[in-house]
């Protein structure tokens, strides 16, 4: 089974965050991802979105340790609803506080919309 990425540009911070986010469609299933490595020297909480063309969206958080080897982070899989490339994805990282607290906000990194798309 073909698995589609659809990815927005890399993203650097001077902070020392790299980023590149990614809506993905295999068979009849949808998700974000986000490719991120963490050099800043602390944890980061990322926040995970997938956005369908519907309105609906599914979200999940992330814990970025700290360090240079790549890891990434996955919203849960969900049956697609509407056309597969409508759907996009988007990141932000912040410092991690721990609880509620949002610390200071580092990048943003998204998936491309579809071409033709309206904003």
């Amino acid at each position: 089974m073909l698995t589609a990425l659809r990815c927005g540009p890399a993203l650097s911070s001077p902070d020392g965050v790299e980023a590149l986010t990614c809506a993905v469609v295999r068979g009849e299933d949808v998700w974000a991802r986000t490719y991120y490595r963490n050099t800043t020297g602390a944890l980061l909480d990322a926040a995970l979105s997938l956005l369908g063309p519907d309105g609906r969206s599914v979200r999940s958080r992330c814990v970025a340790g700290a360090g240079d080897g790549p890891s990434l982070c996955e919203t849960p899989r969900v049956r697609l609803k509407g056309e597969p490339l409508r759907h996009t994805a988007a990141a932000e990282f912040a410092v991690h506080m721990g609880g509620a607290e949002v610390g200071r906000l580092l990048p943003r990194a998204g998936s491309n919309p579809a071409p033709g798309r309206d904003r």
